[in-house]
């Protein structure tokens, strides 16, 4: 027999850990290759651990909720035939269940969970890692005297705090911590839907899912963070409007893909940014980062209510059929949960489309460390003033507003203003007669 280790796969260059949220196998399971073993969840993305060989999951070294770092051993799966893979077969079993019993023991006693999301105050992904590697609780970290902007607490702050701390262990201290969960019964998996608390017969309490409570922190994140302003322009799309009705058929019937209008307007997004740099930015702290790719991302509304933004890489560098390759394919993959954590990763600047919904215009949120995002109307019919030659008359028009927020911190209303009537200029400019 052969003990395999599975380790935490590499989920892109900007993604170090994640959390396990749900083992799908227990301790006895057998496993054939390429079968889903447990569910992880980084920042932004869900996805799914699969093994790489066949055989029987003998020791899983981690439990639902702890953090992983990329290339970590998370589990061990025997196999038939063959010496041991990356683990030493010198070791007795049983010594390494002993081992194993004192790790969880020292974990239930030392190393609770701390879930930062239960406070309202903001802390920044240093000072969280700070606090777990030097076991400081919630409770201890909300009284800390944080010294930075708007009273956060800063390296320097949580670096004094450990410090002077003494020695009493972060375990006692605050009660915020999460309870360590029981071992579960082999082959039977936790569920992780939350259950509705009646109140008086009447309204109910539930409590969000991890996936809401983070994109909870990300939005008052971004407001405390940003100056948030905004810009609205209406435009014309009577042109775009006929044109994809005129090619839509034969657009799907050539590439085997739906031309939806997305591509069309994240087409002129791209070169708009590429007119007009300052907005394809980011803020890192009191510096300003100049992006040398446009990377677009697009926010898209989850089956459950949630949010994500997939992001295109190099958008600038599409053609319209490639542009619409790679929107549906973010899109669609997003909407069977199947993205990536590198599919979320590295986005410059986000249009969000909230004429989805019916939605005219509307005032989104900057996603963070980016300095804009557009906002997508609803394309409607209106009468509209015409001017031609002859004299002005009225007519029926295919309009929209583009709603453009941007982070005045560093972007003024002259280039935030510029921006936007540049993405109406490419729009109202289409050419009717060209090629996809």
């Amino acid at each position: 027999m052969a003990r395999f280790e599975l380790k935490l796969p590499k989920m892109g260059e900007s993604v170090a850990e994640a959390t396990i949220t749900n083992w799908l196998k227990e301790v006895g399971d057998k496993i054939e290759a390429d079968e889903a073993v447990l569910e992880i969840a980084t920042d932004k993305v869900d996805s799914e651990v699969p093994s790489e060989v066949s055989g029987v999951l003998v020791e899983k070294l981690f439990r639902k909720d702890d953090l992983v770092q990329v290339g970590q051993t998370i589990a061990i799966i025997e196999t038939e035939g063959g010496d041991a893979v990356s683990v030493s077969s010198e070791v007795a079993p049983a010594i390494i269940e002993e081992i194993q019993k004192t790790v969880e023991v020292a974990k239930e006693l030392v190393a609770t969970p701390v879930n930062f999301s239960e406070s309202d105050k903001f802390f920044s992904p240093l000072v969280k890692n700070i606090a777990k590697e030097e076991g400081i609780s919630l409770g201890e970290l909300v009284s800390i005297n944080g010294s930075g902007k708007e009273g956060r607490v800063t390296k320097e702050d949580i670096l004094n705090y450990v410090k002077n701390r003494g020695t009493q262990p972060a375990a006692v201290v605050g009660t915020t911590a999460k309870a360590v969960e029981a071992p579960k019964a082999p082959g039977v998996t936790p569920s992780q839907t939350v259950s509705p608390v009646s109140v008086n017969g009447g309204d109910e309490i539930v409590e969000m899912d991890r996936m809401r409570k983070l994109i909870s922190g990300y939005m008052v994140a971004s407001v405390q963070t940003s100056a948030h302003v905004q810009s609205f322009i209406e435009v014309d799309v009577t042109n775009i409007v006929k044109w994809r009705d005129k090619v839509k058929n034969a657009f799907e019937k050539r590439e085997g893909e739906k031309l939806t209008y997305t591509p069309i307007f994240m087409e002129a997004v791209a070169k708009a940014l590429k007119d007009y740099p300052g907005m394809n930015i980011s803020v890192e702290g009191d510096f300003i980062i100049k992006k040398r790719n446009i990377n677009l991302g697009m926010a898209a509304a989850l089956p459950n209510g949630n949010l994500i933004v997939p992001v295109i890489k190099n958008a600038d560098q599409l053609n319209l059929v490639g542009m619409a390759k790679a929107v549906n394919d973010l899109g669609n993959r997003a909407k069977m949960g199947k993205l990536k954590p590198d599919d979320t990763q590295g986005g410059t600047y986000t249009v969000t489309n909230v004429g989805t919904f019916g939605s005219v215009f509307g005032t989104p949120i900057i996603n963070q460390p980016q300095v804009g995002i557009l906002a997508l109307g609803a394309i409607r019919k209106v009468p509209a003033v015409i001017e031609t030659p002859e004299g002005d008359f009225i007519g029926i028009r295919q309009k929209m507003f583009l709603s453009h927020s941007y982070d005045h911190r560093v972007v003024d209303g002259a280039l935030g203003g510029a921006f936007v009537k540049r993405v109406a200029e490419y729009l109202e400019a289409f050419d009717v007669n060209r090629d996809y």
